[in-house]
């Protein structure tokens, strides 16, 4: 699967960890470390220090961050123009252990005490685990206590595509659902900052994080009697889902009994993700920019 650093950039929703301050005690720096002119940064999180990941799955989860986390969670982790905590802090990831604890929340969601929090993530079991091994390798990085990882942030320019190769590809690929005088009409002026509008359209939500579409499903019993409502979760043994009239159903799942469909709005865009080139997000991109 190709990944990329124009991909590395892209947004979508994600991720409510709570963040809670993470109270570390740091050691004193001894008078043998200050003469040898030692780096302590690696000393200030014992902890947090575990062999290095595989580069690709970090790289992986570096993607996928971007796209699922980075609107809620920011490009640092310290936190994101939705209001996403602070993931440098967060207890939950401090504390995870291979994904402990990090994954379920990713998975299933997260309630807090004011009434928000974090809806279940749409990710399969290997970019969840791609996604947990990029934080544990930023926070690996830490030289303090919430600081954001080392060295400085990068600029990348977006416009760089061919807008006449973009328009072609758009054609073929995104002209059944999509359209240049339709609900794309002005895109090009409506989002006006190139990197918003590469992720806008990468997403497939609103400008500026938007609400996903939810998830249909139907569940059919071997009764024959069926169930249709708003997906809350699903795995292989269970699924739960709240029917039109606010009621909650959740069926035990034992192979393909019962049988249960999705209806998915996302599901397109999520299939294209991987197939995305570098020239295909740049080109489309400049397409839309034309988009006046």
């Amino acid at each position: 699967m190709r990944r990329s650093l124009c991909q590395v950039t892209l947004t979508l929703l994600g991720l409510f960890l709570a963040g809670t301050t993470y109270e570390a005690r740091q050691p004193q720096a001894s008078s043998q470390d200050a003469a040898a002119g030692q780096d302590r940064s690696q000393r200030l999180y014992p902890s947090l220090q575990r062999p290095p990941g595989d580069p690709e799955r970090i790289a992986r989860g570096q993607a996928v961050y971007g796209i699922s986390c980075r609107a809620c969670h920011g490009a640092d982790l310290r936190g994101g123009d939705l209001g996403g905590p602070n993931l440098l802090r967060s207890q939950v990831v401090l504390k995870d252990d291979q994904g402990d604890l990090v994954g379920p929340v990713i998975r299933d969601g997260q309630s807090s005490a004011d009434g928000d929090g974090m809806p279940p993530q749409s990710l399969s079991e290997e970019d969840i685990g791609a996604v947990v091994e990029f934080i544990r390798d930023v926070l690996g990085t830490a030289s303090r206590q919430g600081g954001p990882p080392p060295g400085d942030e990068v600029a990348l320019d977006i416009l760089v595509g061919d807008a006449t190769a973009g328009q072609t590809y758009f054609a073929a690929t995104c002209a059944s659902c999509h359209s240049p005088t339709g609900d794309l009409q002005d895109i090009g002026a409506r989002i006006s900052e190139p990197q918003e509008l590469q992720n806008t359209w990468v997403r497939g939500t609103a400008a500026g994080g938007g609400e996903r579409p939810p998830v249909r499903v139907t569940v059919t019993e071997a009764s024959g009697e069926r169930v249709e409502g708003e997906l809350e979760r699903l795995n292989d043994f269970l699924v739960v889902l709240t029917e039109d009239d606010g009621r909650h159903r959740s069926f035990r799942r034992r192979g393909d009994t019962p049988l249960v469909e999705l209806d998915d709005p996302m599901a397109v865009h999520r299939e294209l993700l991987p197939l995305y080139s570098d020239t295909d997000i740049h080109n489309v991109t400049a397409y839309l920019v034309t988009l006046q």
